[in-house]
């Protein structure tokens, strides 16, 4: 469909692409791959005719729409959000208008045998068959379908656009380039200002999705998900994977071994050929010989080992300060905005050691409470944090909070004290910042700079609980996992908030659900809880059709219904099976210690022991309480 033929592009005489070629199909659905700087964004680019090659060609063919969405973009003012997204169809209003006049020719003309009058009817064929795949019968409903995915709701649809931040704004434009259905989508980060509800909707709108779709993304679950195909740009040139980003990860690894293997066992052959020459040029017998070796040299073509950038944030956070058990207890929280209520009613209780995750869509309250926890905005209700808690908050837009005029080095010296201040430069080093870049002014540093100098402040208090608000925002795939594997092994208290599932997965156990002003408790994981949320979805969607076909309705919902029986017996078994694990360690232990009292010189070093018969009373109360708990799972279940 699209064809990149020996495609080069230079800027002040370095070379970003040199060469390179590919082809994209139909259906095909690509990622790119590479680090920051390697060209990924100016491919889209190229793609969608926004920017030249200095060499070479990209082949389009004339009918192929392409739809392109960058990171940043002007957004257009003075509709309500109806109508801007209905600019979608414009389209269809020229094919329309077109269709109106070849009717009437045909209509007016007898020159029914004519190749022009042929035409026409080519022409009128060709227009009902586009009206059709763009769906001009139904636009409205078109419309409503996109918008409610990518989380607006109804009372949304007639508000003015500028009503709405930069985020929302770009949901906008996203549904526009949807509804368009071009041949081929371009997208640029398009998880980047979505919550994890929309990103799982846009992952399941991909499965159906006609054209091909070409996209830069630092989501892992999104990549694997969406693409079959992964482009990675490195050194210039391009490598081509027919898989997903995590299979292309490890085929990656096997090239660039397979790469220094091969630059080893050359290198030990030039080694060899230098040898003899040095050995051999000076003796008058040997001279020929040790030229010819010489030409052997210069026509050898040089092994090249792909240069990866593998650096990496390296951190592990310090070890916290004790705290009591309960860390923080929720009674009745709540908060309102104005005449806007945000949720209400938030009961809970986190204790020592747990990783919380906040989740719902954008606006629901996830941040709100994270501020009301750091005690940063007035609510209803109580949040009382446990004794000797010490909070470290990292805010959603921490890194915009960084004095601009302070340089990097200043930025952490200045918050550290003791111990720590000695450990500056090294903890800098850490996060990617060495050399020069410690006196580089924080105004001066990229969004995924600022972010880690940000994270970085953290590591400079012991701090027993942390609030977490979006921190993997503008950190690549390999700083995001480091992170993970710190929090992981983080003996503190956790609170977080984030839309990338595969950075929480892993992490988080128990979730918060906000959702319709209200905050629901979740046992499970975060994929355990996006499945519960896509039946619960699928009943909603249900729900919305009832209100236009009554009598199509019935069946599907308790389809539906049986579904969600099923999302809740699963997390049923898995309790039971959490319990039954622990009732045979109990079992296990009560039958080791009912062994030491049937054996009579064992019983006669016990039968004076009180500590001994304390624990062994103790694991029957709780195995009775287990087998209680396990009865009355069965009976739920």
């Amino acid at each position: 469909m699209i064809s990149v033929n020996a495609v080069t592009v230079s800027f002040g005489g370095t070379s970003l692409f040199d060469n390179i070629s590919f082809l994209i199909n139909p259906k095909d659905r690509i990622g790119l791959a590479g680090k920051n700087g390697a060209g990924k964004s100016t491919m889209l680019k190229l793609l969608a005719g926004e920017q030249s090659a200095t060499k070479g060609e990209i082949s389009i063919p004339k009918e192929c729409k392409i739809g392109y969405l960058p990171q940043d973009m002007i957004h257009q003012h003075g509709r309500t959000v109806m109508e801007e997204t209905a600019t979608a169809f414009e389209e269809i209003q020229k094919l329309e208008n077109k269709l109106h006049d070849i009717n009437h020719q045909l209509e007016t003309r007898t020159d029914y045998e004519s190749d022009a009058y042929m035409k026409l009817i080519e022409d009128q064929t060709e227009i009902y068959t586009r009206l059709d795949v763009i769906g001009a019968g139904n636009k409205n409903e078109e419309i409503e379908k996109i918008l409610k995915g990518l989380g607006f709701e109804r009372k949304d649809f007639n508000r003015q656009t500028a009503e709405f931040s930069g985020g929302w704004r770009m949901r906008i434009e996203l549904a526009k380039l949807l509804l368009q259905k071009p041949d081929i989508l371009l997208l640029d980060e398009p998880t980047n200002h979505l919550d994890i509800e929309a990103i799982f909707w846009l992952e399941e709108f991909m499965e159906t999705y006609a054209g091909a779709v070409v996209l830069i993304s630092h989501d892992k679950t999104f990549l694997d998900t969406v693409t079959t195909r992964t482009i990675e740009i490195v050194n210039q040139k391009t490598y081509d994977y027919k898989t997903n980003y995590s299979n292309y990860l490890k085929l990656r690894a096997e090239r660039i071994e397979q790469q220094e293997n091969a630059a080893k066992n050359q290198q030990r052959i030039i080694n060899q050929y230098e040898t003899l020459i040095d050995k051999n040029r000076a003796k008058a017998s040997k001279a020929a010989f040790a030229q010819s070796l010489i030409k052997k040299l210069d026509k050898m073509e040089i092994v090249e080992v792909d240069d990866v950038d593998n650096t990496s944030i390296q951190f592990h956070f310090p070890p916290p300060a004790h705290s009591g058990k309960i860390v923080l207890t929720s009674e009745g929280a709540g908060k309102v905005y104005g005449e806007k209520r945000i949720f209400k009613d938030a009961n809970f209780i986190i204790t020592k050691g747990e990783k919380i995750g906040l989740v719902g869509r954008n606006g629901e309250g996830k941040s709100t409470m994270m501020k009301m926890i750091a005690k940063k905005v007035d609510f209803e209700g109580t949040l009382q944090l446990g004794h000797s808690v010490l909070m470290g908050y990292f805010e959603q837009d921490q890194e915009e909070k960084l004095d601009p005029k302070k340089t990097v080095f200043e930025t952490i010296d200045e918050a550290a004290v003791g111990e720590v201040r000695k450990q500056v430069r090294g903890l800098l080093g850490s996060f990617l910042f060495r050399g020069d870049d410690i006196d580089k002014k924080v105004q001066v540093l990229s969004g995924g700079e600022r972010g880690r100098l940000a994270l970085c402040k953290l590591l400079l208090e012991p701090y027993n609980l942390l609030l977490l608000d979006e921190p993997t925002n503008h950190l690549d795939i390999r700083s995001k996992d480091i992170l993970k594997r710190a929090l992981i092994d983080y003996e503190g208290t956790v609170i977080m908030v984030s839309h990338d599932r595969d950075f929480m997965k892993g992490i988080c156990n128990r979730l918060f659900e906000f959702r319709d002003g209200n905050v629901k408790e979740h046992l499970c994981d975060i994929e355990e809880f996006m499945q519960i949320r896509k039946v619960e979805r699928l009943n909603e969607l249900d729900l919305d059709k009832k209100q236009v076909k009554e009598n199509k309705q019935t069946t599907v919902l308790n389809v539906d219904l049986n579904k969600e029986k099923e999302a809740e017996q699963k997390q049923i078994k898995n309790q039971i099976k959490k319990v039954e694990e622990l009732i045979s360690n109990l079992e296990s232990e009560i039958k080791k210690a009912d062994e030491q009292l049937a054996n009579p010189n064992e019983y006669e070093k016990l039968v004076n022991n009180t500590n001994f018969f304390n624990q062994y009373n103790d694991l029957k109360k709780k195995l009775e309480v287990e087998l209680s708990k396990w009865e009355e799972l069965n009976d739920k279940l």
